[in-house]
């Protein structure tokens, strides 16, 4: 494992039996719960729950980033609860509005003492409200500052983040008045150039307050959405699709803020693992909740389909494997040298 390069690679079918059984967990939002929303089958992925609960044992190991990072979390969620016997053992820190509100949530497995962790921070940076010369406030995102969030979580023994569905146009008002750095507010800066600039500042952060003896750093890697035939927005839609991309060739072109995520980890001065999930997730344009809605979200006959999430069972146990992978290894390392 120590020589092989997991990220390379193309999906074989496994038949045996999902991590968990679909419909089993209760902890997956409903928009992500695929299999109680109407779909079908179960190709889905395996990871040894009890012993990664092991090497969790007396620690934190903590999300943070978009709702892809949740899509994340909720999965490991579902994989450790399931090796667990008694699983009244396994409960929530917070309650699910709070989370909704406060924009973090807990879950503790209690024979093991130790918690998985999920904190919403979709830019990794600070989002902000700058008084404008009305008198009222305007909405901008600090490219010089992380989440005050950030104090809670810096300690944890693993960090996993996540940005990069939230650096659009769209969602960072065209680049137009909503970057700031200090008390200047730009009034155009190009997305990509936002985006290095952030990452830069996260980087700068992790430097200075987590300490890497302790702290097994990871970033995951961008998922692409695969919305056909317009945007999600636009009518774009992905429910027929029913098997995974089967050509390296027909993958779509990768985007590209990833170059700018590995320039920026790379020049660390902190070692951070890069989960480079892009490729392998691509072929999965069958695996996403589409059009397997809700009940209530079928009767009000939904506008749009979720082609950029991920059903549970499903793609998000594989990068969590890969995440134990290299927690086993770094183990394994740190007992071959003790």
């Amino acid at each position: 494992m120590l020589h092989c390069d997991l990220f390379d690679g193309k999906w074989v079918k496994d038949e045996s039996y999902p991590l968990y059984s679909p419909g089993s967990c209760p902890h997956i939002d409903e928009p992500f719960n695929c299999y109680l929303n109407g779909r079908p089958d179960n190709a889905y992925e395996r990871l040894n729950g009890t012993h990664m609960l092991e090497l969790l044992r007396g620690k934190r190991l903590v999300y943070v980033g978009d709702s892809l990072n949740r899509n994340m979390w909720e999965s490991l969620v579902c994989i450790l609860r399931n090796s667990v016997e008694n699983k009244t053992r396994v409960f929530e820190a917070s309650g699910r509005e709070e989370f909704r509100t406060e924009g973090s949530y807990a879950f503790i497995f209690d024979d093991y003492n130790c918690s998985v962790e999920f904190f919403r921070s979709p830019f990794l940076v600070r989002e902000w409200e700058m008084p404008d010369k009305n008198g009222s406030k305007k909405d901008t995102l600090r490219l010089d500052l992380v989440e005050r969030e950030s104090e809670r979580y810096k300690d944890a023994e693993f960090l996993i983040f996540n940005t990069g569905h939230w650096w659009s146009h769209e969602k960072t008002q065209k680049g137009e008045g909503y970057y700031q750095e200090g008390s200047h507010v730009y009034s155009q800066l190009e997305v990509n150039e936002a985006f290095r600039r952030a990452l830069t500042t996260w980087g700068r952060w992790l430097e200075a307050n987590v300490e890497p003896m302790k702290t097994q750093i990871f970033f995951r890697g961008y998922s692409n959405s695969h919305f056909g035939g317009g945007r999600w927005d636009s009518g774009g839609t992905c429910d027929k699709e029913i098997e995974p991309i089967k050509n390296e060739t027909d993958l779509p072109e990768q985007p590209p803020m990833i170059k700018v995520v590995e320039n920026v980890i790379k020049g660390m001065k902190v070692p951070v693992f890069y989960l480079n999930i892009t490729t392998l997730t691509d072929y999965r344009k069958d695996a996403h909740p589409a059009a397997y809605r809700t009940q209530e979200e079928r009767l009000s006959q939904p506008r749009y389909q979720d082609c950029a999430h991920w059903c549970l069972p499903g793609v998000p146990d594989t990068w969590n494997e890969l995440v134990y992978s290299q927690i086993l290894i770094r183990y394994y390392q740190k007992q071959h040298q003790g």
